[in-house]
């Protein structure tokens, strides 16, 4: 046996062993188990408390719809964004913040982090963290992967960038260009319980074109059925997740 041999039989076993490590946490992509066994991650709360979210803003054209409806309804959200986003709309961003919502970190560019080795998946993270916060001067605590998609590389760079990962009890699927606001409301309330966490998007950047307008013309629907149930619906910063911090640097509320 030639001296590079045993190395790359070494490698052979080591580098198949490290991918899988990597990319462990993916299961907590499927729904039904994440929500089973992970409720922190799965971003599950107060049981009388509903928290709403939107991904892949801001949006100059689409996110002031999202936040003249709330605001006629009294509601605040919490905004994951998109650093390649955010640099389009500083000022929208800092309106959304001033307004009472808290702004929480989507990543840079809506590519998987599983594709990414952990110096990349910090860089992206960190960056979009320090845009947001820049943007508001107030530093986000909250963080949502790309798809959903976590990976050991994530959990390592959120717990570095002071950030809690987030994902979601149920989603509208708006995002689909076959979906309808009757679909996007269905889809939703098919899965909501009290203390659930909402996905929903306030732009159609990674989505079917237009697909905002069908998530906007859904969500009244979506809030009537909330109140329905005596569900309050805020952002995740009220919604009792453990080691959430508010935006103003207090302690959130306690945990379930």
């Amino acid at each position: 046996m030639t001296p590079a041999r045993p190395a790359l039989l070494a490698a052979g076993t080591v580098l198949p062993g490290l991918a899988a490590l990597h990319a462990a946490p993916v299961i907590s992509t499927f729904g039904p188990l994440r929500n089973a066994t992970m409720p922190r991650l799965a971003g599950q709360g107060h049981p009388d408390h509903v928290a709403l979210t939107f991904d892949d803003g801001p949006d100059h054209l689409a996110t002031p719809h999202f936040l003249r409806l709330l605001e006629a309804r009294g509601i605040r959200a919490t905004f994951f964004l998109l650093g390649s986003m955010l640099v389009r709309s500083r000022g929208l961003a800092k309106e959304m913040a001033d307004a009472g919502h808290e702004l929480a970190v989507h990543g840079w560019d809506h590519r998987p982090l599983l594709l990414r080795g952990p110096r990349a998946t910090r860089d992206d993270i960190a960056r979009a963290r320090d845009a947001v916060a820049d943007a508001t001067g107030r530093a986000p605590t909250l963080f949502r992967p790309p798809y959903g998609v976590m990976t050991t590389a994530t959990h390592l760079a959120c717990r570095r960038l002071g950030l809690t990962p987030v994902l979601w009890t149920c989603w509208g699927e708006d995002w689909r260009k076959r979906a309808t606001p009757h679909s996007v409301r269905s889809t939703v309330l098919r899965d909501l319980r009290g203390g659930g966490t909402i996905l929903l998007h306030d732009s159609d950047c990674t989505s079917a074109t237009g697909s905002w307008r069908t998530t906007l013309r859904a969500l009244p629907g979506i809030l009537d059925a909330c109140q329905a149930h005596d569900w309050h619906v805020g952002p995740l910063r009220e919604h009792g997740l453990p080691h959430v911090t508010r935006q103003d640097g207090l302690a959130g509320p306690p945990s379930c």
